[in-house]
């Protein structure tokens, strides 16, 4: 009987530090009695603005499923090629943002929803790099996608890349957001951020422009210093640019979302709650891996 959590060799598990991947990853584990094949790793991408509780919660699966996890962040080099892959620990894990910040400043400018290079530097090349340097010419890469997703997990799956594939067991074993939260109810730790319809809002990184306003305002309300970073890479950004021309116009502003800044969104946060509940939820689900 075809099991998707059986998955092939050599192959890396993108684990966000969520649920749903944490479930994928106990899935397979379980396929393989505990203990994965040589040549299947699994890895954690930091960029240095997940929250606190997600870094604790990447430990805890690691230790209590005792389960190998590569904690790797992005690095610049003297010489090139400069973007490289460096492997650190929960101890040494970068915490306020660094290599995020580092390639901002590296790119003059802020990703947003069309150009996501945070994403395709900061996760998915990372993980590119150490499988390459593990000396792997094709792979495959897991994600955590589920059924109840399937424009992202389709999408995913027939993503053209050279050098691997996207297999998304989750959306074949036809898994629900339900079916994750029904899970974690069931175990003797879990993740230490709040779950509302299946969904934990200051997962991965904790602002990140993605996600909707309302969802963004929220978030605010509950830890308004997270704000502070976002909005000094914006000044950073708008200062460093300032008086250039982009698309024929003069640069006075940056910003990772045209109709919003982050120091819009904490004037926002101090909206009553009917006001609050009149913005849209914008956003799309953040996702660094598609």
């Amino acid at each position: 009987m075809f099991n998707p959590y059986k998955i092939p060799a050599p192959s890396i598990i993108s684990f966000s530090g969520g649920r749903t991947s944490g479930y994928m990853l106990y899935k397979i584990l379980h396929a393989y009695d505990g203990i994965l094949p040589k040549d299947v790793y699994v890895a954690f991408a930091n960029t240095g603005k997940e929250a606190f509780e997600t870094l604790d919660f990447v430990r805890d699966v690691s230790e209590k499923w005792d389960v190998k996890i590569h904690w790797l962040e992005h690095y610049f080099g003297k010489e090139k090629p400069i973007h490289r892959t460096k492997e650190v620990t929960y101890e040494t894990a970068a915490r306020n943002g660094e290599p995020f910040e580092r390639l901002l400043e590296q790119r003059g400018k802020l990703p947003n929803a069309v150009n996501r290079f945070c994403s395709s530097e900061l996760k998915i090349k990372v993980l590119y790099r150490f499988m390459q340097a593990k000396g792997y010419k094709t792979w495959d890469n897991i994600l955590g996608l589920r059924y109840d997703e399937p424009r992202r997990a389709i999408s995913a799956r027939n993503a053209d890349y050279q050098k691997w594939s996207n297999l998304v067991p989750l959306y074949q074993a036809k898994v629900t957001k339900e079916d994750i939260y029904n899970f974690w109810t069931k175990q003797n730790f879990d993740l230490n951020l709040s779950n509302f319809n299946g969904k934990t809002p200051a997962g991965n990184c904790d602002l990140c422009f993605l996600k909707g306003t309302r969802t963004l305002i929220q978030i605010i309300k509950e830890r308004p210093d997270l704000a502070d970073w976002w909005i000094e890479q914006e000044q950073r950004i708008a200062k460093l640019n300032k008086g250039t021309e982009y698309e024929n116009k003069k640069v006075s502003t940056a910003t990772f979302k045209k109709s919003r800044s982050y120091t819009d969104l904490v004037e926002m946060a101090r909206l009553d709650a009917k006001q609050i509940s009149m913005f849209d939820d914008d956003g799309r689900s953040c996702f660094c891996h598609d």
